[in-house]
């Protein structure tokens, strides 16, 4: 069994920042719902992509920090590590945002994880050799094929549906009426991945 997991919107959740940014810049009504897709939807349906991409080069880079690990992630994964279940992220991340300040997305995500406790004795106890960021989606789904990843877990079906069969897609979304294949599994919440998985912890 090797687990992998990507990072971006599955792990780590942007909802509350991208519409904290957005209200800073007084691009959307206070009374949008803090949700990422919300605030993206309505700066596109406004003539404001170039904002959106903007904003997202800032959120993955200066403010990371500032973004929150999904309710039951840290705590699971934690358990998984210390039951010596093995495991792995693997994520879509281009090197510096498409536009605007040339940040280092991927020096940016790895000090959340520093930050979260991903590769501290007293957190997770990772290596840095278990978390690799691709900068193209074709590489990413390489790098899981090629890492022998036995199940992995997005927020992205497309991501899903360039891995081969032997691999257990799971999708991760909260949303109870997602429609899925039947060989895929749907983890709606971090706390219930364990008996997802088939593993006591």
């Amino acid at each position: 069994m090797l687990i992998g997991l990507d990072f971006d919107n599955t792990l780590i959740c942007y909802d509350t920042l991208f519409h904290r940014v957005a209200l800073e810049q007084e691009l959307i009504p206070a009374d949008l719902p803090a949700r990422k897709n919300c605030v993206r939807d309505y700066l596109r349906s406004h003539g404001q992509e170039d904002k959106w991409t903007q904003m997202q080069g800032e959120v993955y880079g200066a403010r990371i920090s500032e973004a929150e690990p999904f309710p039951g992630m840290l705590e699971t994964l934690k358990r998984l590590s210390q039951s010596g279940i093995p495991l792995c992220i693997v994520s879509h991340k281009t090197r510096t945002p498409y536009c605007g300040p040339a940040y280092d997305l991927h020096k940016a995500a790895r000090a959340w994880l520093t930050d979260r406790g991903f590769f501290s004795p007293l957190g997770l106890n990772w290596r840095e050799e278990q978390v690799f960021f691709e900068v193209t989606k074709q590489d990413k789904s390489q790098r899981i094929t090629n890492l022998g990843c036995s199940h992995y877990v997005d927020d992205l079906p497309e991501i899903l549906e360039m891995l081969p069969d032997s691999i257990q897609k799971i999708l991760f979304s909260s949303a109870d009426n997602v429609t899925i294949p039947e060989t895929w599994w749907h983890l709606r919440n971090w706390y219930n991945f364990p008996e997802l998985i088939g593993v006591s912890v």
